[in-house]
């Protein structure tokens, strides 16, 4: 699944730079299963997890970061703490993310046994379209943030050489 090439990111604030810098520093680790894992699809899928967890952790500290301001045509700040206009792309991206994890997520995360060699191209693939998904939503970011040299340097998104 690739993000379309329509999608842009543009930081409105300090705090939304700060949550996208934050989100494309996690988004480097969190597609591939570590050096420590133990071969079954739930410790695979395990990194997506801790990345939903993350994603939610940033759209709360970046709503807590931001000023609470009328939005553009005049609304009022939400008293949920939602700022005016925050469903912008910083935030859609986060959702994604959530969203395009979840389906591996639901599939492996009870599946506690070893792989067989069907078993295992089935977990790569969906292992593989979210982290072509996570590579597009690093390369909107790094984009939009000034990150791109960066962003070229390292490729953090491929899966680990064998």
């Amino acid at each position: 699944m690739d993000l379309p090439n329509s999608v842009s990111w543009t930081p409105r604030d300090d705090a939304e730079l700060t949550a996208a810098w934050r989100l494309w520093l996690e988004l480097s680790a969190r597609a591939w299963p570590g050096s420590t894992w133990d071969g079954t699809p739930a410790d695979a899928v395990r990194p997506l997890r801790d990345l939903v967890a993350v994603c939610n952790e940033i759209h709360s500290d970046y709503l807590a970061d931001c000023p609470r301001r009328p939005g553009p045509r005049g609304e009022p700040p939400d008293p949920h703490g939602e700022r005016p206009g925050s469903r912008g792309e910083l935030v859609k991206l986060l959702q994604s993310l959530i969203f395009v994890a979840i389906w591996p997520l639901e599939l492996w995360s009870d599946d506690e046994r070893p792989l067989d060699a069907d078993r295992a191209a089935l977990l790569h693939t969906d292992l593989s379209a979210f982290a072509e998904y996570a590579a597009g939503v690093r390369s909107v970011l790094a984009r939009g943030g000034g990150w791109t040299d960066i962003d070229a340097t390292c490729n953090p998104m491929a899966p680990p050489a064998d």
